[in-house]
């Protein structure tokens, strides 16, 4: 990308985000001279960047694919525009994670995230975790599942067992979600998650003011950024959740919001 291009493009994103701009500015330069790429899993806010970046062109296309049509986490095929998609090898492999302990039902996304990411694995390399009572079913690279079903053997001092599947085996669970209800001054991002976290909002203004907050996965410093329906916040450190619904407001003139936190 030129220089000039570079600095108008950058107006668009967060100064945190140039990073991975530069990396799909570069994928797409090389699709349009007729090279390929596969990348790791992406979140929805890096799919837009490249989704945004390649509609600058003409001459490439991209496929996204997450194991099935609702994933979160998706790789991206980038390609020229010639050359069809739909045949080719996304590199996503499907593993189960059972025990006969009968222990997996108290176990939730961060225990097995965790334990993912304790065996040296990249978060770029592994896409969404189901969970369920019996255990999960998560996606991974292919370049990586053997290693991740050789070396998963315990999840939160747990004993598992790892299997891979094939990707029409996947369950997809539905979301579990602790929802609560608030009565909020106003729609703050700072007082919204300060009350959802049971944290003072001095405490709260740290995190978000070093830049560890994200607002529908994108970097948020502004503490006093008003939240919606539908916009998911996540801190890191302490999980995301989701604001549900903005049931309306009290006669003393709160908002009351219904909150869902991801478990």
């Amino acid at each position: 990308m030129m220089e000039k291009n570079r600095e108008q493009v950058y107006t668009h994103f967060h100064p945190d985000e140039h990073r991975f701009v530069d990396k799909a500015a570069e994928w797409i330069a090389r699709a349009e001279q007729h090279m390929v790429k596969l990348t790791d899993f992406l979140d929805p806010r890096q799919a837009f960047i490249l989704s945004t970046l390649a509609n600058r062109s003409m001459d490439i296309h991209i496929r996204f694919d997450g194991g099935h049509e609702q994933a979160e986490r998706k790789r991206a095929f980038v390609a020229p525009e010639y050359r069809a998609l739909d045949k080719e090898d996304m590199g996503i492999s499907l593993i189960s994670v059972t025990s006969l302990d009968n222990k997996l039902k108290d176990l939730d996304h961060g225990d097995y995230m965790g334990s993912i990411l304790a065996l040296g694995m990249k978060r770029e390399k592994v896409g969404d975790i189901y969970v369920t009572d019996q255990g999960c079913q998560f996606i991974v690279a292919s370049e990586v599942a053997d290693y991740m079903r050789l070396n998963l053997q315990q999840v939160h001092r747990v004993h598992v067992q790892t299997q891979q599947l094939t990707l029409d085996q996947l369950l997809v669970s539905p979301t579990r979600l602790e929802e609560m209800t608030l009565s909020v001054a106003s729609l703050r991002l700072d007082g919204i998650v300060s009350d959802v976290y049971h944290l003072s909002r001095a405490k709260i203004l740290i995190p978000i003011k070093a830049g560890r907050c994200k607002l529908n996965w994108k970097q948020e410093e502004d503490p006093s950024k008003p939240l919606k329906s539908g916009d998911v916040v996540s801190l890191q450190g302490f999980g995301r959740f989701q604001v549900l619904e903005v049931e309306g407001v009290t006669k003393k003139g709160r908002y009351r919001l219904r909150i869902g936190k991801y478990a």
